[in-house]
């Protein structure tokens, strides 16, 4: 079976994926990267050095080939290529052959955008003509399916997707956090979205409730001078680290570290990989409710906390429940880091794509998977317009 991957660039968050697939003997695999990476991402560390890895084609330097690999492959499925394959793309899915789409929402901002008559046309183009052929949708995101089924897009064919980045607990002790300070972490850009704001005020408030912790904040972006601030003035700085923009290993590294990790951002968050990280390396989540990765990751109470509709009380509730229960910090980490290395990753994402293509191919099945992904998509209500209202609701 030939599948073909086509996306703008490979990056550290596809790749384990990319790998999982490529290493399966009953597939042939190709990744067919667009565009090269922007300068900016390659300095944060996201580059992937393409020459290392055979299955990966790059499309500006032979485009007749991956024409050829787009139309001709039993399986395509395609991610973000900027338009820069729309021609192409259409001709693929408009084949009869087995294909999907990758994509996180359409309407982050709110659905209420869905009104536009133009938009409408552009999505009727790109998506609904589509509806009655094999083009199956993969939702990378919990709020996706609902933005798609806004307007009648992929009836019965949305399956649960996401990221599958590496991480792992190896080396962990998961102990009670009694005799040493408890370990958290934040990690992402400093922009308002994502609201690191939440995790100095927390911080003030453990400090003030006399909790023994130490909280590293990493990333950069123009909030960083008002947070260090923050810091400042609340004589956190013995406790509190902002640590500025690291590679992707580095965080890594602290992610293994810590007890508590904390996910702030709000619904304009597409995805989230942190928290798949995070939950690999066996830290326990609080986590908002409004990112995409959350409803498909984490079960409240079980591997991890989620608050709701960016409410800081709540979210400042749900990180004081771990101090008043320190025993849950563990418990919640170690089913974190199961639900990743048993579900969630690379691997499990691979070979159940592969399953269904072989039922579709070989039989005329949809099989979807029972949980996880490939598993059908539910459609969760996102947020609505009055909470737009009450954000920056731009995204940066």
């Amino acid at each position: 079976m030939v599948i073909t991957f086509v996306s703008n660039y490979i990056n550290h968050h596809q790749l384990p994926f990319c790998k999982a697939m490529a290493s399966l003997d009953e597939v042939e695999f190709n990744f067919i990267q667009v565009m090269p990476m922007e300068e900016k991402r390659l300095q944060m560390g996201w580059g992937v050095r393409t020459s290392d890895f055979p299955f990966v084609l790059e499309m500006y330097k032979d485009e007749e080939k991956c024409k050829d690999l787009i139309l001709g492959s039993d399986v395509t499925i395609f991610g973000w290529t900027e338009g820069l394959t729309a021609e192409i793309e259409k001709e693929r899915l408009s084949s009869g052959k087995l294909s999907f789409r990758v994509s996180e929402r359409i309407y982050r901002e709110g659905q209420w955008k869905a009104i536009s008559p133009k938009g409408l046309k552009k999505k009727r183009e790109e998506h609904y003509v589509y509806r009655k052929k094999p083009v199956f949708l993969l939702c990378a995101g919990a709020y996706v399916a609902s933005d798609f089924r806004l307007i009648h897009s992929y009836p019965g064919k949305m399956l649960k997707w996401g990221y599958f980045p590496e991480s792992d607990d190896e080396g962990r002790e998961y102990g009670n956090c009694n005799r040493r300070p408890i370990k958290i972490c934040w990690a992402g850009r400093l922009i308002d979205l994502k609201h690191p704001e939440y995790a100095v005020k927390v911080a003030e408030t453990l400090n003030n409730k006399g909790y023994d912790f130490t909280m590293e904040i990493i990333g950069d972006g123009r909030l960083s001078g008002t947070l260090a601030e923050r810091v400042r003035r609340a004589g956190l700085t013995s406790g509190v680290t902002l640590t500025g923009g690291l590679k992707p290993a580095r965080v890594l590294e602290h992610m293994k570290e810590a007890d508590v990790f904390l996910f702030t951002s709000n619904y304009l968050e597409g995805w989230g990989a942190v928290v798949n990280e995070a939950m690999g390396c066996g830290a326990a989540v609080v986590a908002s409710g409004e990112a995409g990765a959350v409803p498909f990751l984490i079960e409240h109470g079980y591997n991890g906390r989620i608050y709701r509709k960016g409410s800081y009380e709540d979210f400042e509730k749900n990180v004081l429940y771990l101090f008043e229960n320190n025993d849950k910090i563990a418990e919640y980490g170690k089913n974190a880091a199961d639900t990743i290395r048993n579900l969630w990753n690379a691997e499990k994402a691979a070979s159940e794509l592969v399953r269904f293509c072989k039922g579709y191919l070989e039989k005329g099945e949809v099989e979807p998977a029972a949980e996880g992904p490939m598993s059908l998509a539910e459609v969760y209500k996102p947020a609505g317009f009055a909470r737009t209202m009450q954000e920056r609701n731009v995204l940066e």
